[in-house]
């Protein structure tokens, strides 16, 4: 099985069709995706104006959008290493556990679904490293009550029963990212559990 950087360079070879080209960014995303996989693509598609299903298209805007992805993995494979060295120090110190922080670390290494997005359609417009360093910003500095890759407050809640059941817990009702528990306030958990009938509205 490939894996990401032989795919990336699939996708760099002009000796490739373009078709091919476009699957490999694709598979990219069976590696590395911040939003998920739809959402991810629907995300690159997007902002480097290409269709989802475009078999013949420029590419140069599958480069482009090949460098935005891997600009977001080396920001977010560069926080797991300052993570993983942490947890080192802090169990040789006899810290053997971070809870909530330390489960949605395990759910989410190598960076899969590190800001899932339920809704393929409903993710943030800004580029992913930026939305990435907004994340880490946040795990780094500890809970707040906005939703950190937007600092919008309308924190909701997905449960069983939601139209897009990846994501249990608090949803974004403004970027319509899955916020981790570790960064919000037991407050502001709290009125995202009273809050789970609002609608999502689309930030893409």
């Amino acid at each position: 099985m490939a894996g990401f950087r032989s795919l990336a360079r699939q996708v760099r070879d002009p000796g490739c069709d373009t078709a091919l080209r476009r699957y490999s960014l694709r598979k990219c995303l069976e590696r590395f995706a911040p939003y998920g996989h739809r959402a991810t693509w629907d995300h690159l598609c997007r902002r480097h104006r290409f269709g989802p299903e475009d078999r013949e298209l420029d590419p140069e805007r599958l480069v482009a959008a090949l460098d935005e992805l891997e600009e977001a993995r080396a920001v977010w494979l560069a926080y797991e290493e300052r993570f993983a060295a942490r947890r080192r120090r802090e169990k040789s110190e006899g810290l053997r556990g971070l809870g909530a922080l330390d489960d949605w670390h395990r759910r989410v290494w190598g960076g899969n679904g590190v800001v899932r997005c339920g809704d393929p359609a409903v993710h943030p417009s800004d580029p992913l490293p930026e939305v990435l360093r907004r994340l880490i910003g946040a795990l780094e500095r500890g809970p707040g009550e906005a939703c950190p890759v937007c600092a919008g407050p309308r924190i909701e809640w997905a449960g069983p029963g939601d139209p897009y059941e990846p994501w249990l817990g608090p949803v974004c009702g403004d970027c319509g990212v899955g916020v981790p528990r570790a960064v919000l306030t037991t407050g502001a958990l709290a009125r995202a559990r009273g809050d789970r009938r609002l609608p999502l509205a689309s930030a893409a």
